[in-house]
């Protein structure tokens, strides 16, 4: 798997000052962690689920989750639970055919769930990189990855957890503190097996009535901006104690794809930027374009999806800089060791060594991930090159 490798050679080499480095399902859990990038949700009832996968997967998606919970009826689980297993068998063939497969996680409703599914599923788990466990909290997530380990070891397939943090207690302020402590004991517990820690936004706003609008982030929204905040600072930090926190879902979609494919085809990728920029705006994407660079700003990777055409822009802003990436290269040198202040390599910043470290480490992990842009190379020239016509 790259990112944007499902771009031409030679798009990638005009785009690109360093491209993504190439990763599998068996990479180290740092480096997936920040490749998930847009992970989109399917639900698991969907009767062409391969298929679909498939299709995504070479439109540049690289990772996936099944959905089991919230996305199908309550009535339907059990009909989920065996499309899920007969599609998961057709992935398999896929994947040995040659076929490259995004990481595909299955979200659970219950502990119990995991280890049937693993059992059903055979040979076949071995396409799948995980579970994401909802509502977590350490009373609720300690079953769930208990019932993770003990599949794990039955499969002898490393399966990682991606609890979901959109609890009612993990919001009320009565109790935030102590459910977020609960939670960093149990993940801490199970480090080795939590991937990413994912922010049920949606839900946040359920329990008080509130819905976001278009034009609104998840961080205009001030009760639920506090939660990311204090989610960001018990689990987030830098200093080696922390998980990587995707963003939430941006759920609108009225920009359909086929609304700024017009200017896509009309616009060669290095050109007419303006005419994209515009289209997107007009179109109601700003809103997850401001939300997108907020994530970053907050603390936050990667973003959950509910609709390809979030895909793109999420991968498109995930990119560093070519100026990110020559402020990072400078401070980490070995000479800059002692600290100091330095003026930087595009003379517009200062850059301190010290409190700018852990920024930089976390900036060059995320060059890996997603690639350095060219000199001159924005969020629209990766964008229009990145969609894929249908």
């Amino acid at each position: 798997m790259q990112h944007f490798g499902h771009l031409a050679p030679d798009v990638r080499k005009a785009l690109f000052h360093q491209e993504p480095v190439e990763f599998t399902a068996d990479s180290p859990a740092r480096t997936l962690a920040v490749a998930l990038g847009a992970t989109l949700y399917s639900p698991a009832t969907r009767p062409q689920l391969a298929a679909d996968v498939l299709k995504q997967a070479g439109r540049g998606v690289l990772s996936m989750v099944l959905c089991l919970e919230d996305s199908i009826g309550d009535g339907d689980v059990e009909a989920g639970e065996e499309n899920l297993v007969r599609q998961l068998a057709l992935l398999d063939e896929a994947a040995a055919a040659g076929t490259s497969l995004p990481l595909l996680f299955i979200r659970v409703r219950a502990p119990g769930q995991i280890p049937d599914l693993v059992r059903r599923m055979g040979p076949a788990v071995h396409r799948l990189s995980g579970f994401v466990l909802p509502k977590f909290t350490e009373e609720s997530g300690i079953p769930f990855l208990e019932a993770l380990t003990a599949a794990e070891s039955a499969s002898d397939r490393r399966l990682f957890a991606m609890p979901v943090l959109e609890s009612p207690q993990l919001l009320h302020l009565e109790s935030r503190a102590e459910t977020l402590q609960g939670i960093a004991r149990s993940v801490d517990k199970y480090r080795d097996r939590v991937l990413a820690l994912r922010l049920g936004v949606t839900d946040f706003c359920s329990a008080y009535g509130l819905r976001r609008a278009p034009d609104m982030t998840a961080y205009d929204v001030r009760i639920v901006a506090s939660v990311i905040s204090d989610v960001v600072n018990v689990l987030g930090r830098a200093d080696g104690t922390g998980f990587t926190v995707t963003g939430p879902v941006w759920e609108y979609f009225r920009l359909q794809e086929r609304m700024f494919k017009p200017q896509l085809r009309r616009s060669p990728f290095l050109g007419r930027a303006e005419e994209l920029r515009t289209a997107l705006i007009e179109h109601d994407m700003d809103g997850l374009l401001r939300e997108i660079e907020l994530d970053r700003a907050n603390g936050l990777q990667g973003k959950t999806c509910i609709h390809p055409s979030h895909v793109a822009p999420v991968h498109a802003l995930s990119v560093v800089s070519h100026e990110e990436f020559s402020d990072a290269v400078d401070i980490l040198r070995p000479e800059r060791g002692a600290g100091g202040v330095l003026r930087s390599a595009y003379t517009n910043k200062m850059n301190e060594v010290k409190p700018h470290r852990a920024w930089a480490e976390r900036t060059l992990l995320r060059a890996e991930a997603f690639g350095v842009a060219g000199e001159g190379i924005g969020f629209v020239e990766l964008l229009t090159a990145s969609v894929v016509p249908t």
